[in-house]
C-alpha cells in the first residue's frame, strides 16, 4: 500500500499574499484558486504532487491559543529543500526570522513563522 500526504488546509488573513510568499520562498506554484465554503476563498500552492491549500472566509482571525497545546492546533509545516542555505537567504530577504538551527539525523533544519503565524520548518537531507 502507497500513501502520501495530498495537501495541508490553513486558514489565513489574505490567501493570495501567502501564496505570493510561499512561492517566492520555495518555487512553487498556485495551483488553482477560487471559491472556498460559502463566502470564503482558497488558493492551492505548492508542487505537483503536494500542496497547501490557503483558506479565509474574509473575517478571519488569530486563536490567541498556542497550538503546541492545542488538541488538533497545527504546529508546523515542514518542507524539504535541496539547498538550506539559499531557502534561508531568501526567508531572511523578505523580513523573517529563521530559528532553532539544528543538525541531527537525518537532516539540517530551521524553522520560520510567516505573517500569518504558521510555523515552518525547513529540512535538507544529504
Amino acid at each position: 500500500m502507497t500513501t502520501r500526504l495530498e495537501h495541508v488546509n490553513v486558514t489565513v488573513p489574505d490567501p493570495a499574499a501567502s501564496a505570493a510568499l510561499l512561492c517566492r520562498l520555495f518555487g512553487w506554484r498556485i495551483r488553482w484558486q477560487g471559491p472556498g465554503m460559502t463566502t470564503g476563498r482558497t488558493v492551492h500552492v505548492g508542487g505537483d504532487d503536494s500542496y497547501i491549500a490557503l483558506f479565509t472566509f474574509g473575517d478571519s482571525r488569530p486563536s490567541g491559543e498556542e497550538s503546541y497545546r492545542t488538541t488538533a492546533g497545527l504546529n508546523h509545516i515542514a518542507v524539504v529543500v535541496d539547498d538550506l542555505d539559499a531557502t534561508e537567504a531568501r526567508v531572511k530577504a523578505e523580513g523573517l526570522t529563521p530559528v532553532n538551527h539544528a543538525a541531527y539525523e537525518p537532516g539540517r533544519r530551521f524553522y520560520f513563522d510567516t505573517p500569518d503565524g504558521i510555523e515552518i520548518e525547513v529540512v535538507t537531507y544529504g
